[in-house]
Order: structure tokens, then sequence, then C-alpha cells
């Protein structure tokens, strides 16, 4: 039997949002569209001035100290509380394929950039079609007790919020 956790919401427009737990595999399973061109899109998840502006639930805002997105780079950032505190982070790209897909290694650091492990493998894959763009993003935990902290600790709803203000970040790009 399958131990999984669902949900599904219509975000604006109707357009798909899926969050799937699925603790049989230790893989989490998001599916989210956009209403914004594939290019833009990409760029929101490969460029630090853009991925800066949403990937950290509010009041926390996302800090980049490096990031060399190309095979064998990393992005190492921190996510800082309104009242300083860091929780440091660090994403080694494993591949890339520009436009359709990228894998990275993401694992909690401290601020030397020593990793936590185990981490996770990250694989998301980017789609569009009439002007809606698709990320499918499957996220694999080496451990079932990683996987259940990161639960505990709010990923499914900080990362349905953070999804959301790229919604907002796409809406307002989009527009320039």
């Amino acid at each position: 039997m399958m131990n999984e956790e669902k949900s599904r919401k219509a975000g604006k427009d109707d357009l798909l949002f899926e969050f799937i737990v699925d603790k049989s595999t230790k893989t989490v399973f998001i599916k989210r569209e956009f209403g914004a061109e594939l290019n833009l899109v990409w760029d929101a998840f490969t460029k630090q001035e853009i991925l800066d502006q949403w990937w950290a639930p509010k009041p926390w805002i996302s800090k980049t100290k490096v990031m060399n997105f190309e095979v064998g780079g990393k992005r190492f950032y921190a996510m800082v509380s309104p009242e300083g505190q860091a929780h440091w982070a660090i994403q080694k790209y494993t591949s890339i394929t520009p436009k359709t897909n990228f894998k990275l290694l993401n694992a909690f650091a401290d601020k030397d950039e020593n990793p936590e492990l185990p981490g996770s493998d990250w694989d998301l894959n980017f789609t569009e079609q009439n002007g809606i763009t698709k990320v499918s993003i499957a996220i694999y935990n080496e451990s079932l007790e990683r996987l259940e902290k990161q639960i505990e600790m709010g990923f499914q709803g900080g990362f349905t919020m953070t999804l959301n203000y790229l919604e907002d970040l796409l809406t307002t790009l989009s527009q320039k």
C-alpha cells in the first residue's frame, strides 16, 4: 500500500498545482503551471537575480552568496529571517539540458558550505504549451527520516507559498 499525501489546488486562472508526498519511494512530486513563457520561467529558476526574489516563504528572504549555473556548478544561499537568522543550503548542479531540464543535489549546509548529508536529488522538467509553462519537480530523499523532517518543518506550505510568489513575480515580469 502506498503511503501518500496528496493535495491539488487550482491557482490563478485554474492553473494546475499538485503536491504529492510518496513516502514509499521517499519522493515528493510537484507539478505547477504558470501563465508565462518558458524562457521567463526557466530564467526564474536559473538566474540568481530572479531566484532571490521568490525562493523563500515570507517574511524570510533568499540571499545567494554564490551561483554558477552549469554542470558541476553550485548555488550556495541562505534563507534569512527578519531577525537576521540564516539557514544555509547548497545546490550542486549535476545535469542541465537548457530550457527543458536540470538536476541538482540539494543539502542543508553551514555558513562555510559544509553540507549536512544526506541531501535530496531534485529533477526539474519544463514544458510549454499555448503560453502556459508546466514545471514538474521530483525530489528524491535518500532517507525517509529526512523526508519526514522536511515535511514536519513545513516544506509543503513553504514551497507552496514560494511558488505563489513566483506566479506573482512572473505576472509582473511578463508585463514589462
